[in-house]
């Protein structure tokens, strides 16, 4: 029989058996017992229908980690397993974790827009509109890569009025995200009219910066609008859905921002005939309205009225002249017909030798008229006789 052993001695034999033995395996299973402690290590136990296995990722580890890990999750896990000799237990010592049967950075990514529509970086509402014409773009890219030669070319075609910023930027590359962070950051204090933040194309991890929850953080922080112009058109990235606007491409960053210098000359053309046309309208009309007014204004004006009186005058003249020479010739004839009147009436020729006129009291009287003792007057233009009836013999 062998001598006995302590159990400290056999906790490290068994680790040193099961450390030397099980250097590198790949363990699959459903994540369960999550703990992400503030140290910065995640613990945990994967396990499958009848075994469970304790893990551990240590944070030197665990900050490369793309994806978050959620109980429940099926993983494949890599790493060595160690034994905690003072409590005789063992875990496994996690390098490695991936999603079982997708890609990590595709889980991360999902479970990073997921978050983020959730707390409303997403949302229309809070959109910011581009300006029509911006005098000055912070551009947040690389110096030295084919993106920043396109817009620029393309700014300079479509309006070369315009005035760019290059911030320079690492677009690649783990430390990157921490760039772009400051990039845009700084950008956002500058006195400028918008913001594109991009780089051209390039694989997933390539483009995996702008995957980033602090990338997306510093876009939905920004007082000015953001466009996100980030590989290819095929490629989406969170910061696409972050931004304001989402550009296929850096170039279509510049055409989206904007206008085109020619489109605008042919619009200010248009927009110089209309008014042209518009004015000799107006001057047309207005030209017939003056004469109108002209015409109105000679009608009633003092010359006018004057010319309208003295025509008044002179019909009112006429007619007065002929009005007056009418009357006269009326009178005229009136006269006449009372001189030939008097002419008949006159007492020479009126009365003959044995006639005399006849009157009682200065009232001419007929004959007949007379009674006995009436007092009557006989006279001729020559003579007055008084007399008295004494006698009247009717026939």
């Amino acid at each position: 029989m062998n001598s006995p052993i302590s159990v400290s001695t056999l906790n490290t034999q068994i680790k040193s058996l099961l450390e030397t033995t099980f250097i590198n395996v790949s363990v699959e299973g459903e994540i369960s017992n999550l703990t992400y402690h503030n140290s910065g290590h995640i613990y945990f136990s994967i396990k499958d229908e009848k075994s469970t296995i304790s893990c551990v990722m240590f944070k030197g580890n665990a900050k490369y980690l793309k994806f978050r890990l959620e109980v429940g999750q099926k993983i494949i896990v890599s790493g060595t397993i160690t034994v905690y000799t003072p409590r005789g237990s063992y875990q496994l010592m996690c390098s490695k974790i991936e999603p079982s049967g997708q890609g990590a950075l595709a889980l991360a990514y999902e479970q990073l827009k997921a978050k983020l529509q959730a707390k409303g970086y997403f949302d229309q509402e809070r959109k910011k509109r581009l300006p029509l014409f911006p005098k000055k773009i912070a551009l947040v890219t690389s110096p030295t890569g084919a993106a920043i030669e396109d817009m620029k070319k393309v700014a300079t075609n479509r309006w070369p009025l315009i005035e760019l910023v290059l911030i320079p930027t690492l677009v690649q590359g783990e430390s990157s995200k921490f760039d772009i962070v400051d990039s845009i950051r700084y950008a956002n204090s500058l006195d400028v009219d918008l913001i594109v933040v991009g780089r051209g194309g390039g694989s997933i991890e390539d483009l995996w910066a702008f995957n980033e929850e602090i990338v997306a953080d510093a876009i939905f922080s920004c007082s000015k609008p953001v466009i996100s112009a980030v590989g290819h058109e095929t490629d989406f990235l969170i910061s696409d859905f972050v931004a304001d606007v989402r550009a296929a491409t850096p170039s279509n960053a510049m055409e989206i921002s904007l206008p085109d210098i020619n489109e605008n000359r042919i619009y200010l053309d248009n927009i110089t005939m209309d008014f042209d046309n518009r004015l000799k309208n107006i001057i047309a009309r207005k030209e017939v309205e003056l004469k109108n007014m002209y015409s109105l204004f000679e009608q009633n004006s003092l010359d006018a009225k004057f010319n309208f009186i003295s025509e008044q005058i002179k019909v009112l003249k006429e007619r007065f002249t002929n009005l007056l020479r009418q009357n006269i010739q009326n009178k005229q004839s009136r006269i006449e017909l009372l001189k030939e009147q008097l002419l008949l009436s006159n007492p020479d020729r009126k009365y003959k030798t044995g006639y005399a006129q006849l009157s009682i009291n200065n009232k001419i009287v007929n004959l007949e008229e007379l009674d006995l003792n009436d007092k009557v007057t006989l006279q001729t233009p020559k003579t007055i006789a008084l007399c008295t009836i004494e006698e009247i013999k009717k026939q």
